[in-house]
């Protein structure tokens, strides 16, 4: 008997032992680290709940918990979304010390382009230095190879054209809200020229109807998104300075940004400068590009807790003496204001996750005569003065759910743009006469949007649904007599939805499926409404603006095949878009133009049947730890299916490719980049448009990274020297037209040096 106690007594202490071995290794204390899966960084302020203990993770992205038996672990970021943790899963995780977060995607088809690299979770193309000192946005946004733009000037006012779609077609937003539009009737200063791009984190490119939550996006949105605040443990200054030369029309351009970032307080001024003069093409023939551009501005964030920050963004756009040989005239000034304040908070252990807010206001003032250009025999001596002003708002809520999240939200833009343009008659009868053109009519729009948009996430399979209503009233509050003359009423009332629904199916760690199917209706925008015979087209005409225009309406496919493995990434993109009331323009034999040298007029009208199809091919391959190359090709294919020509100013098919260097532990890097342009034969004679011969350009550069703080890049563009011009480079005004070529061979060097 006491053997048999003395048994149990001994077995008693070895479970006892068992279990406190047990439980100190379940609830020992330990120390993990949150990062983000592809950049491998800390994650500060993450929310986390352990049992009864919460708290955010520190500045590297630190928690520490007491692990225990069968407890879940909650985390939540705004930018990361909800995710829990079932305790066997914790329990590996506390045995690594790392949790890998991915950010919350919105598996739409997009491109994010890095202008100031910080984090992205999507197909991005990295910016080199000297991309960061460009001037112009649309300059920046040619590295998308769906994106070429339209140049009226050889250095400046880049307007994009994506897929085809064009000026309004596009939503050009900056920070998810903000809208500028062009004063100048002939967008010598479109949205993309007003971008302040050393305030810029990244651009973000979404193609189709198919996101709805920026706008009305009827071929695609392209949000610019302006440097997140980057709060420090303690204060401390922060800076950047950049400068470079470019040999071709001597372009020198410098930014720099300087500030002090805190615990509660992160304060940034931003300033650019760049001016350039006239370049030489491959033929030896000089372009005029005469330009000069400042920038300045700042940026103040203000951390009110853990879960609220607010923000303010001011921007000084100047633009002063810019040619442009494909105008009337040139740019004598632009000066542009924009202002943005935001409001940001999260909540977590609630359905509502986060809850954003933001006003802006952007104020455009634009010059431009005709005093500088060689004409002979002079009639007339021009000027236009006009304005634009946009205002409003927006504002967003997301709900997280289990297995989805939604985001909800209401937005208004009030558009208006007023300006007359004066002519000094110089010869004939009238000599000594000025005449005053009503350009704008004092013309306004207001825009009052509803949308919300639902991610469902399912295993192997995500789903997007995103929906838009439009509330969008125009008026002339000056109207032209001329204009009275053609219309009897002037106003418009539209009331128009849009809707987009897709999913992306993975069918394995690699491999994956999208089809995404949308419809979006636009209504007409200030210029096709409203503009009052001024020459803005592809042709001499001048156009005169049509408030009877119904809205056009998109009907869009695309079907997107992804691959990816560590070392290869294919993307396949095939898109349709069914287009009905399309917005385009007819010669009026009827209309008189204003002046006597105009060839007629054209008015803007709807056509009932266009299509637009295409593709974006993408192969990007690491051979080895050293070498890695980028292939692509592009297409885009628009049809006028009413006249049975071509769509005006449709790029033609163009191959890329970019063979890219890493050596020295990363510290040099060459790249080669050829891009091949085929010829363009599918043109619309009716707008004047002719055929574009195909040509090959490359370009070379080096980037040297000397330290954490010095980086060096050197290069030559259009290393060949080839003659060449873009299918939609307009052709300078005069007698013997020639389009605007592209600069011819052009040697860079940029410095760089960076204490952010």
């Amino acid at each position: 008997m006491r053997k048999i106690f003395y048994n149990s007594g001994i077995r008693m202490v070895y479970l006892l032992v068992f279990m406190l071995l047990v439980h100190s290794s379940y609830s020992q204390e330990k120390t993990i680290q949150i990062i983000d899966s592809k950049t491998k960084t800390g994650i500060p302020d993450v929310h986390y709940q352990y049992n009864e203990t919460r708290g955010f993770s520190d500045k590297n992205g630190n928690i520490v918990l007491q692990v225990e038996v069968g407890a879940e672990l909650f985390l939540s970021h705004l930018q990361y979304g909800k995710v829990v943790f079932s305790p066997e899963e914790l329990e590996k995780l506390a045995n690594d010390g790392v949790i890998r977060l991915v950010q919350s995607s919105n598996y739409l088809p997009a491109t994010v382009v890095l202008v100031h690299p910080t984090a992205g979770d999507k197909r991005k193309m990295e910016f080199t230095v000297q991309n960061k000192l460009a001037h112009d946005a649309g300059d920046l946004l040619e590295s998308v190879a769906s994106i070429s733009t339209i140049r009226k000037s050889g250095a400046y006012g880049f307007d994009p054209v994506l897929r085809g779609f064009k000026y309004d077609q596009i939503n050009l937003v900056l920070d998810g809200s903000q809208t500028a539009s062009a004063a100048c009737p002939n967008r010598m200063d479109p949205a993309a020229s007003q971008i302040p791009i050393n305030m810029i984190a990244e651009a973000e490119v979404l193609k189709g109807p198919h996101s709805l939550r920026y706008g009305n996006a009827f071929g695609g949105t392209i949000n610019f998104k302006s440097s997140s605040p980057d709060f420090k443990e303690k204060a401390r200054p922060v800076g950047r300075v950049g400068t470079s030369y470019e040999s071709n029309g001597n372009i020198f351009r410098t930014e720099g940004v300087a500030g002090v970032s805190g615990s509660k307080v992160d304060f940034r001024m931003f300033g650019a400068y760049s001016t350039g003069d006239d370049y030489t093409d491959g033929d030896g023939v000089d372009i005029a590009a005469r330009f000069n551009r400042l920038n300045w501005g700042g940026k103040l964030g203000v951390k009110l807790s853990q879960t609220q920050n607010i923000g303010v963004l001011v921007s000084n756009n100047i633009a002063k003496d810019v040619d442009f040989p494909a105008l009337p005239m040139d740019l004598r000034e632009d000066n542009t204001w924009l202002v943005n304040a935001s409001h940001s908070a999260v909540f977590y252990d609630k359905a509502l996750g986060s809850w954003n807010t933001s006003v802006y206001g952007t104020m455009v003032d634009h010059l431009m005569d005709n005093y500088h250009k060689i004409i002979d025999p002079r009639k007339v001596d021009a000027i236009t003065d006009a304005e634009t002003r946009n205002y409003g708002g927006r504002t967003e809520l997301r709900f997280d759910f289990n297995k989805s999240y939604l985001y909800a939200g209401a937005d208004y833009r009030f558009e208006s743009a007023d300006g007359y343009r004066e002519r000094t008659m110089l010869m004939g009868p009238m000599a000594g006469k000025v005449l005053t053109d009503n350009v704008w009519q004092d013309a306004e729009i207001n825009r009052t949007g509803l949308f919300g948009e639902w991610h469902i996430a399912q295993p192997g399979f995500q789903f997007v649904v995103s929906g838009r209503l439009d509330i969008n009233s125009s008026k002339a509050n000056n109207p032209d007599p001329r204009f009275v003359e053609i219309y009897s009423d002037l106003e418009s009332s539209q009331v128009h939805p849009s809707i987009s629904a897709g999913g992306t199916r993975l069918f394995s760690e690699n491999i994956s499926l999208g089809l995404w199917v949308g419809m979006a209706t636009r209504s007409p925008g200030i210029a096709e409404r409203y503009i009052n015979q001024f020459p803005i087209g592809l042709d001499p005409y001048e156009m005169v603006g049509n408030p009877d225009l119904d809205p056009e309406i998109n009907n869009q496919l695309d079907l997107v095949f992804r691959y990816q493995t560590e070392k290869i990434h294919i993307n396949i993109n095939v898109f349709t878009s069914v287009l009905r009331d399309y917005i385009s323009s007819e010669i009026r034999e009827d209309l008189q133009p204003a002046l006597s040298t105009s060839p007629g007029v054209r008015r803007f009208i709807n056509i009932k049947k266009a299509l637009m199809t295409g593709f974006e091919a993408n192969w990007i391959q690491q051979y080895s730890s050293f070498l890695s190359h980028n292939l692509g090709l592009v297409y885009t294919h628009g049809q006028n299916q009413e006249m049975d020509e071509p769509l005006p100013e449709i790029p033609p098919m163009e191959f890329h490719y970019h063979l890219m260097g890493n050596f020295a532990d990363g510290k040099l890097k060459p790249e080669l980049m050829f891009r091949h342009a085929m010829k363009q034969d599918r043109i619309a004679t009716s707008y004047g448009e002719t055929e574009t011969p195909a040509f090959n350009v490359v370009d070379a550069k080096v980037l040297w990274l000397m330290n954490s703080v010095f980086t060096a890049t050197g290069g030559v563009q259009n290393l060949f020297d080839e003659a060449y011009y873009e299918h939609l480079a307009r052709s300078v005004r005069g007698a013997d037209a020639r389009p605007i070529y592209s600069p011819g061979r052009s040697f860079y060097v940029t410095l760089t040096i960076s204490f952010l």
